[in-house]
């Protein structure tokens, strides 16, 4: 028998450093070659390492949120030559009910390819309740880990501490039995990454609001009669990738809000192209999948490759590629878009546009009251670089393609 010392990889691109966000495996646990053993996240990606050896785990540096320096050990395994490796039934631990569940959990995993069986959200489940996986004995088909399970083991855990509690609080505390339940949640992973960002964006970031009302009646009209031509199946056009293209072609007399900032060198890059980002919310938090190249796209193709990029990060398969890039951003709540917002712009960019929901509502048009269909833009601009009447001319010029969308088509002409 030998020790293995595995230490965290160089993940490529600079990085000295990676947040641990869920371990796949525990001391005593015994796992095979390229079985996934933990999630680890950098500033640039989330990754899934696999293990390098089989073996026993001795032992594992980190838990869920601790950030481990590239090059530091990271666990450390027991190996032997030509022997299989170590079942975990040896595992030790606290107390005999958490060493036979250890055990339990470890030879499951083990007699199924060495990684214990359970969803990708009941590992986040587990993460973010600091819930050890080889702990948990499963109840579902093979031994798979449900959601019952982790409430269990969720509820068991909470009932020990109470218990542990209880016995260390003065026999007047333990009387009055005060009342409320409180739970501490780690912010780790994405969840934190993207409150650093916000955090900086927010911090560093002068932004300028402005929200202006759109009549989008006829936007609708042209919504619907698209819909009408799709083929049984195909999946409906939404306002979004309408609001792409007029954007698009908006920036085009707007290139200074199609811009980055690069603070390192004190200089904004201007594009030519449009990657618009499209902020999206996943289980793990909000994620900016990027459309690129929006200025070359039709409208099926903005819609297609929209569903594509957002689909694929809801589903937390997203690549990196991906993730970044974009040079201005799009953000909307659906139905739960209120009246107004104030979003926050995704650095480096230097403006984002906001939808809110679409109501139908009285207003005067052509000097009559009529029933108009009604939607507000709430934008957000870095006043660094964005004087105030440009960042409203842009708007402005961004809801006359909307209500009158038949422009966004129709190709620019300059006047003599």
């Amino acid at each position: 028998m030998s020790e293995y010392v595995f230490k965290m990889p160089d993940l490529g691109e600079g990085t000295v450093e990676a947040e641990i966000v869920a371990w796949h495996t525990a001391p005593g646990a015994a796992v095979t070659e390229d079985q996934i053993i933990v999630e680890v996240m950098t500033d640039k990606a989330a990754v899934e390492v696999p293990a390098p050896v089989g073996g026993r785990v001795v032992s594992i540096s980190g838990a869920p949120g601790d950030k481990i320096a590239v090059g530091s050990p990271l666990i450390v395994f027991e190996v032997s030559t030509g022997a299989p490796a170590v079942t975990p039934a040896a595992a030790t631990s606290a107390t005999a009910t958490s060493a036979t569940a250890s055990a339990t959990a470890a030879t499951r995993a083990a007699s199924t390819g060495g990684r214990i069986m359970t969803s990708p959200a009941n590992r986040r489940r587990a993460a973010e309740a600091g819930i050890d996986l080889a702990t948990v004995a499963g109840s579902g088909p093979g031994g798979r880990i449900v959601r019952e399970d982790l409430l269990a083991a969720s509820a068991a855990s909470a009932a020990r501490a109470d218990g542990a509690e209880a016995d260390q609080a003065p026999p007047a505390a333990r009387a009055a039995g005060e009342p409320g339940e409180t739970s501490e949640i780690k912010v780790i992973g994405v969840r934190r990454l993207i409150a650093e960002r916000m955090s900086e964006a927010k911090r560093n970031i002068p932004h300028f609001a402005y929200v202006e009302e759109v009549d989008i009646t006829e936007l609708e009209a042209l919504r619907q009669h698209l819909n009408s031509k799709l083929a049984k199946g195909e999946p409906s056009f939404t306002y979004l990738p309408l609001v792409i293209l007029a954007l698009v072609r908006t920036l085009e007399s707007f290139p200074q809000c199609n811009v980055l900032y690069d603070v390192s060198r004190g200089v904004l890059v201007r594009h030519r192209a449009v990657h618009v980002g499209v902020a999206t919310q996943t289980p793990d938090g909000l994620k900016v999948p990027v459309v690129r190249d929006a200025q070359a796209m039709s409208l099926s193709e903005v819609a297609a490759e929209t569903r594509r990029v957002t689909e694929r990060a809801r589903a937390n398969k997203a690549t990196r590629e991906e993730l970044v890039g974009s040079t201005i951003t799009v953000t909307s709540l659906g139905k739960l878009g209120g009246i107004a917002s104030t979003p926050i712009i995704n650095a480096p960019e230097v403006a984002i546009i906001g939808l809110n929901k679409a109501v139908e509502r009285p207003v005067v048009h052509h000097g009559a009251v009529a029933v108009r269909r009604i939607m507000n833009l709430s934008s957000s601009f870095d006043h660094r670089f964005v004087d105030g009447y440009d960042a409203a001319a842009m708007i402005q010029s961004l809801k006359e393609l909307l209500e009158h969308p038949a422009m966004i088509f129709i190709p620019k002409v300059n006047a003599p």
